[in-house]
């Protein structure tokens, strides 16, 4: 049964609650908007599900120093949102991009199959879209206002690589794509009698025909993956054709099968392409499944890598190095420029203490009142 990915599942259901019980409380108020205790719970269960996914033998420890932050990440994420509307933002063409891409890696035939997928596992559609729609604003908002404005220096990347250079040593090893061309067999006529038995217990299927059969579809497979064959060597994309035409499980990703060391492939596979460069193309190979067309897309010798080949990788660790303590800054900025006020007996771990708290007025109470109302009947509690 198809699983809609573990971190984005929301949690929406809440067990029925006696009459005149108190079905809510706000814990925080972040400028105009409220966090629940409901919302708060929700978080925690949902980290204490992602690190048992990460690492179920050391969840316990992840949990602990991961859950006093969760309380200053659901204000985090209100911030970049009003940042997000303060910039004019929106994530709608992304968020179609990525339900599309979600329904393809779960092999789904449409949006309306997620949509019943996510419905079985008990989650609100609506909610489901509007999860992740938060976290591609901000996204954005973080890769325009902190990541756009982080700069690497070539001495940096020269340190970096200087520092690490031993870590980066690796076996040789190949990155590989695939076209695979599998027969598509035609029952002879004779098969529909199959069913139909000689006295000596045998099935009365021509087994003649079925071999011609057989061999008529090996031989229009051949003949496709040899054309091809023609079309690539033309200059034809090999992404394209392998999303349009290829059989394998791959297809999807453009055909791209990963990377591979010495001594992980079939010795005849292995002799080929390793005696490969990058951007070459094999011949038509038959295979198991039918006739396949590889694609070396990199191919690395053993030892350490140049600082040119393992710039990429450099330029990323650099990224990420940056960027925490910059967000933390940039988040940290937004707070003092912001009305913030936490219930007591919960502690924001990303406060400032330049933050100004705003006075509690009654218009404001009133104006919370409306919000937890709306929140509880979207919950169907009212």
């Amino acid at each position: 049964m198809n699983k809609l990915p573990l971190t984005l599942i929301v949690l929406a259901c809440m067990p029925a609650l006696a009459a005149g019980q108190v079905v809510e409380e706000i814990i925080a108020r972040v400028n105009n908007q409220i966090i629940t205790r409901s919302e708060f719970v929700r978080s925690k269960d949902q980290l204490r599900d992602e690190v048992k996914q990460q690492d179920a033998n050391h969840a316990d420890k992840a949990f602990s120093d991961r859950e006093k932050d969760v309380l200053r990440d659901l204000i985090d994420q209100q911030l970049l949102l009003e940042k997000g509307k303060d910039l004019g933002i929106s994530a709608d063409t992304d968020l179609i991009k990525q339900l599309d891409q979600m329904r393809k890696d779960m092999k789904l035939d449409s949006l309306e199959a997620l949509e019943k997928e996510a419905e079985k596992q008990g989650v609100s559609w609506e909610d489901f879209k509007q999860t992740q729609r938060n976290r591609l604003i901000t996204q954005k908002v973080i890769g325009q206002e902190v990541g756009g404005h982080l700069a690497l220096t070539a001495e940096e990347e020269q340190k970096f690589y200087d520092e690490h250079k031993s870590e980066m040593e690796h076996a040789e090893y190949i990155r590989l794509s695939e076209i695979l061309i599998s027969p598509k067999a035609v029952a002879p006529p004779a098969a529909a009698d199959a069913a139909s038995q000689t006295p000596s217990g045998q099935p009365t299927v021509d087994d003649a025909a079925k071999q011609a059969a057989d061999a008529a579809a090996l031989s229009a497979a051949e003949a496709k993956a040899q054309d091809i064959l023609k079309q690539l060597r033309g200059g034809a994309s090999f992404e394209d054709i392998a999303k349009k035409n290829s059989d394998g499980p791959s297809a999807a990703d453009g055909g791209a099968l990963g990377t591979f060391e010495r001594g992980k492939l079939a010795k005849e596979l292995e002799d080929r392409t390793f005696a490969m460069k990058a951007g070459e193309i094999t011949d038509v190979i038959r295979v198991k499944q039918g006739y396949a067309i590889l694609k070396v897309d990199d191919h690395q010798m053993a030892g350490i890598p140049t600082l040119k080949e393992a710039l990429p990788r450099i330029q990323d660790a650099l990224y990420y190095q940056k960027l925490q303590p910059a967000l933390r800054a940039f988040l940290t900025k937004l707070r003092e420029d912001a009305y913030i006020d936490i219930k007591a007996g919960y502690i924001d771990s990303g406060a400032s203490p330049n933050q100004t708290k705003p006075v509690e007025t009654a218009a404001a109470k009133e104006a919370d009142a409306k919000k937890l109302t709306k929140k509880k009947k979207k919950l169907g509690i009212l």
